[in-house]
């Protein structure tokens, strides 16, 4: 069967993947499970949509937790605005008090509203997954509730969602051309600068080089936890270069079968996978179907985690263009083996530091300040693809795989895992540290 004859399948058999299929019972009940049914479509989502790399699918889930978050928020006593605590983020539409509305709709409303506007450009069959999505969801949120009530909802929904989408649109990251690949770039000649590894046309220059320019969430402008740099780019044996190369082609040369399953169960590659922010995503989206969290729970966790790994990337790739490092399969190949492969194929990018490990250290962080240092959960990210399950003690634990996991697959040097989780930890304390709850 061929890769878009099965993509196809997959979007077409969403509804029941989701379990949209069949009723929910009160809509103001069950927020939390409406809200992590959409998170389940936009999953599916980024997964088929061809310009969903990873730093723009940290954007939109990004954007989508603080819509879903103020969407509580706006008529909750305890939760606080996000409003004048996000960069750009100024005084959101407030509902009328002479008004009834219902948290749920609203919430509803603004995701289907806000999936419709970032995902515009997915496929026909993502189009109709989105509309039986909406549909049934807006069904089973609407059942039972006065007339009165549903229009005020539906209505202060999209104007909520207006003036989120409006304040996207001046983020830096709005609109993606040509599948992220500048049309011009001037790809440097010195040694140990990034080179093209793939011989695709679209690749020769590299993915999204002013992504770190974008507006910020929760990180303060200008700020992005920066990083010492690389050791010293050097091809005499007894360098701190050498050597950092010479502990990739060791370990990549001797790999076991435990590390070839982490290195594919992390890879999380673009139109294969919901992305690495989708893996950590639907980490959450799990563990908060499992507490059958509520929707002013649930909508704040979400949030957390989408404003930290996309200011994650955004420091990431600030930092990655910063260095502008070469990887490891051009030094090895030149240097060391000219027959070395790597097991996983190298992303068109810069190497340090790892985005893989800045977003799990972001991720984990924010994971750690919910449920503890110590929380043990499965991953069952990838149990429809074949990869099987993963079994961690803690998130640190897990972001300190997904970090070692791009070293197995031959992408990074240790010093760009390594310092990539202490810059996601870093830029995760500026989500950890929103105010969302009022004194009172």
């Amino acid at each position: 069967m061929s890769i878009t004859r099965r993509r196809a399948l997959q979007l077409g058999a969403t509804a029941a993947l989701f379990g949209l299929s069949g009723s929910i019972a009160r809509a103001d009940d069950n927020g939390g499970d409406i809200l992590r049914q959409w998170y389940k479509v936009v999953l599916h989502l980024v997964r088929h949509t061809a310009t969903y790399s990873p730093p723009v699918a940290s954007r939109a889930f990004a954007y989508l937790g603080v819509a879903a978050y103020q969407a509580v928020a706006s008529g909750s006593t305890s939760l606080v605005s996000l409003a004048g605590q996000l960069n750009g983020l100024k005084a959101l539409p407030p509902r009328d008090p002479a008004k009834r509305y219902s948290d749920a709709v609203i919430t509803h409303c603004v995701m289907a509203s806000a999936v419709k506007t970032f995902f515009g450009n997915t496929g026909p069959t993502g189009q109709r997954v989105m509309a039986a999505a909406e549909k049934k969801l807006k069904g089973d949120t609407l059942k039972g509730l006065p007339d009165d009530v549903a229009e005020a909802s539906l209505a202060y929904g999209e104007m909520l969602k207006a003036a989120i989408i409006d304040w996207s649109a001046t983020d830096g990251g709005a609109v993606i051309e040509n599948m992220g690949f500048p049309m011009a770039y001037e790809v440097s000649k010195e040694p140990g600068h990034w080179v093209p590894t793939s011989a695709i046309r679209q690749q020769q220059f590299p993915l999204l080089p002013k992504w770190g320019q974008n507006r910020t969430f929760a990180m303060p402008a200008n700020t992005s936890c920066g990083l010492a740099p690389p050791p010293a780019y050097s091809e005499e044996p007894s360098s701190a270069f050498y050597r950092q190369a010479k502990d990739v082609y060791d370990v990549t040369t001797h790999l076991t079968p435990e590390q070839v399953a982490i290195a594919r169960f992390w890879s999380d590659d673009p139109m294969l996978s919901s992305t690495p922010p989708g893996h950590w995503i639907g980490i959450a989206n799990d563990l908060l179907a499992q507490e059958k969290a509520g929707l002013d729970r649930s909508a704040e966790v979400m949030m957390r985690l989408g404003v930290a790994m996309a200011d994650g990337f955004i420091g990431c790739w600030n930092a990655k263009y910063q260095y502008d490092l070469v990887r490891p399969v051009t030094y090895i190949k030149k240097v060391i083996d000219p027959k070395w492969e790597p097991l996983l194929i190298t992303p068109p990018f810069p190497e340090y530091p790892s985005g893989h490990s800045t977003e799990s250290g972001a991720a984990a962080a924010v994971l750690t300040s919910i449920y503890g240092g110590n929380f043990a959960f499965t991953d069952r990210t990838h149990e429809r693809d074949g990869l099987g399950d993963r079994s961690f003690k803690s998130f640190q634990e897990a972001a300190n795989e997904a970090g070692i996991s791009r070293m197995y697959g031959g992408i990074h040097f240790r010093a760009a895992i390594e310092k990539g989780l202490e810059q996601g930890r870093c830029i995760a304390q500026f989500a950890i540290a929103l105010r969302t709850r009022s004194s009172t």
